[in-house]
C-alpha cells in the first residue's frame, strides 16, 4: 500500500500546528524593517509588521504548550498570557509616548473584549467540532471571572466619578477645573495601585494556595506529552517575545500616517487591528488547546488573558502615562 496519503495527512497536521503555516509568513518580518528604514509607504508598513507579528506570536504559542504539557494549563495559560500580552503592553507603551490616547484606550477595550467574545467562542466552536461535549474546571473559570469583574469596576471607577463629579456641577470653573483633573488623576492611581494589588494576589491564589483548580488531574495529563525541554521553551519564548516587540514599534511607528491614508479612526485601529495583532498568541494557542481537547487551557487564556489586560496591563499604562507622553 502507498504511504502518500500518510505522508499528506502529515503534512496537513503540521501546517496546523503552532509551527505550521504561521511559518510562511516569516518573510514579512523582514519586509516590514527594509520598509521601515528604506522609507516605504506606512500603510505598507503597518500590514507587513502587522503579519509579522503572527509567525513570532504562533512560536509563542508551541513553546506555551510544551511548558502547559510540563507544568499544567495554569501555570501554561500564566506563561501564554504573560508572553501573549507583551506585545500590546509594548505597544500602548510606544503609544503613550506619541500622544495617542485614544489607540491607548480603545486597545485595552478591545483586547478585553475580544479574548471574552472572540477567543473564548472560537475556543468553544472549533473545539466542539466532531464532539459532542467538552469538559473543563468551573470552579478555575469561576475565579477567573470573578477577578475579571473586580478589575472592570475598578475600571469604570474613574469614569464614573466624572459623570457624578464634573466640572460642570462645580461653582469656580477655573480653579475646579484644575481641582477636578487633579482629583481625577489621583484616583486614577489610586485604582491602578488596587488593581496591581489584587493581580499579585490572584497570582498568589492560582500558582500556590489553590494551584489545584488551575492545574489538570493526573488523567488528564496522560494525554499531554512535551517534546520541547524547559530551557528550549523558555529560549524560544524569549526570542519570540523580542522579535515581536520588534515589529510593534514599527506597528505603532505607523498607525496615525496609516489611519490618515485609509481615513479610519485611530480609535478603530487601536481595538480592532491593534487587539487583535496583539492578542494573535492567545487567538492561536486557545483555539488549537480546543482542537486538542485541553479546555481548561483555553479557558485560562482566554478568560486569564482578559483579567491580566484588566489588571496589570492597565495599571501599568495608568501609571507609566505619567511618565511618558506629553500629559497623564
Amino acid at each position: 500500500m502507498s504511504t502518500e496519503p500518510t505522508a499528506n495527512t502529515s503534512i496537513f497536521r503540521r501546517l496546523l500546528d503552532a509551527a505550521g503555516w504561521p511559518v510562511l509568513l516569516v518573510i514579512f518580518i523582514p519586509i516590514a524593517i527594509i520598509l521601515q528604514y528604506s522609507g516605504g509607504g506606512a500603510t505598507a508598513i503597518f500590514i507587513t509588521a502587522a503579519l509579522g507579528v503572527i509567525p513570532t506570536a504562533a512560536l509563542m504559542g508551541r513553546a506555551t504548550e510544551e511548558l502547559a504539557a510540563r507544568s499544567g494549563p495554569g501555570i501554561g495559560g500564566l506563561l501564554n498570557v504573560t508572553f501573549g500580552n507583551a506585545p500590546e503592553l509594548i505597544i500602548a507603551l510606544i503609544a503613550l509616548e506619541a500622544g495617542l490616547h485614544e489607540v491607548v484606550k480603545a486597545s485595552i477595550a478591545g483586547s478585553i473584549i475580544g479574548n471574552i467574545l472572540l477567543v473564548l467562542g472560537a475556543s468553544m466552536f472549533f473545539g466542539g467540532l466532531g464532539r459532542d461535549e467538552q469538559k473543563f474546571s468551573a470552579r478555575a473559570a469561576a475565579a477567573q471571572t470573578s477577578m475579571l469583574f473586580l478589575a472592570l469596576a475598578a475600571i469604570v471607577m474613574p469614569a464614573v466619578y466624572e459623570l457624578v463629579v464634573g466640572p460642570e456641577g462645580l461653582p469656580t470653573p477655573n480653579q475646579a477645573i484644575v481641582n477636578y483633573g487633579s482629583s481625577v488623576e489621583t484616583l486614577s492611581v489610586i485604582v491602578a495601585v488596587v488593581m496591581l494589588g489584587a493581580y499579585g494576589a490572584g497570582l498568589i491564589f492560582s500558582l500556590k494556595t489553590h494551584r489545584r483548580l488551575f492545574n489538570p488531574e493526573p488523567a488528564d495529563m496522560a494525554s499531554v506529552s512535551a517534546s520541547w525541554s524547559t530551557r528550549k521553551s523558555v529560549t524560544a519564548l524569549a526570542i519570540a517575545g523580542l522579535a515581536v516587540a520588534g515589529m510593534s514599534e514599527i506597528l505603532v511607528g505607523s498607525i496615525e500616517e496609516t489611519a490618515q491614508k485609509l481615513d479610519i479612526s485611530e480609535f478603530f485601529i487601536g481595538a480592532i487591528i491593534v487587539a487583535i495583532v496583539g492578542n494573535a498568541a492567545e487567538h492561536w494557542v486557545a483555539v488549537l488547546a480546543a482542537r486538542k481537547d485541553q479546555m481548561n487551557l483555553a479557558v485560562n487564556i482566554s478568560i486569564g488573558s482578559s483579567a491580566q489586560i484588566a489588571l496589570f496591563v492597565a495599571p501599568v499604562l495608568i501609571l507609566a502615562s505619567h511618565l511618558l507622553g506629553p500629559h497623564p
